[in-house]
């Protein structure tokens, strides 16, 4: 049974802020009133390397997009993920593909999930591939031969939010 539509609206209202609030990503919504189901919320992840293939090598790609389509049965109901940037990943297929993510969180989705959950639990999927699950599509199944074979080793980012001035040394001296 769906939660009441006010209800709804109060929770992934609350969900979509804290997310806003919390995250380094670009959040946005399709709706901002929440006046019709579905809402698609767009999520624009910043500085997290994941993996992607050109001219014969994996490269690393720091801003990817996915999609978040959420309908009148959520939360009871998993939401539906589009992956709307290049990528080779075992676990998230291409957009060209269908752009679907493989994830236990989508699997093992309750009342209890939500979406700052979820997406922090992408961008860890996102910086580490599991080859030992992946879709079973031609491009997938190809990352997830060269992730059994080379580790992934994404490169470190710094954190871009901690501006704070560092003076080193006397300024008398």
């Amino acid at each position: 049974m769906p939660l009441p539509v006010d209800v709804l609206r109060i929770r992934l209202r609350n969900e979509i802020e804290m997310c806003q609030r919390e995250l380094r990503h670009h959040i946005s919504i399709s709706d901002p009133s929440l006046s019709s189901f579905p809402v698609m919320v767009s999520v624009t992840f910043m500085r997290v390397p994941g993996p992607d293939w050109e001219e014969g090598k994996v490269v690393h790609r720091f801003v990817h997009r996915m999609a978040i389509v959420i309908s009148e049965d959520y939360p009871m109901e998993k939401p539906i993920v589009k992956w709307q940037t290049p990528i080779f990943h075992p676990n998230i297929m291409a957009p060209s593909d269908g752009g679907y993510v493989c994830t236990k969180l989508l699997e093992n989705w309750d009342f209890g999930s939500n979406l700052m959950t979820f997406i922090k639990g992408i961008e860890s999927l996102l910086v580490n591939p599991n080859p030992a699950n992946p879709f079973g599509n031609d491009m997938c199944t190809r990352a997830a031969a060269y992730f059994n074979r080379n580790k992934y080793r994404p490169p470190l980012v710094m954190d871009q939010t901690d501006r704070r001035i560092r003076i080193i040394g006397d300024a008398d001296a």
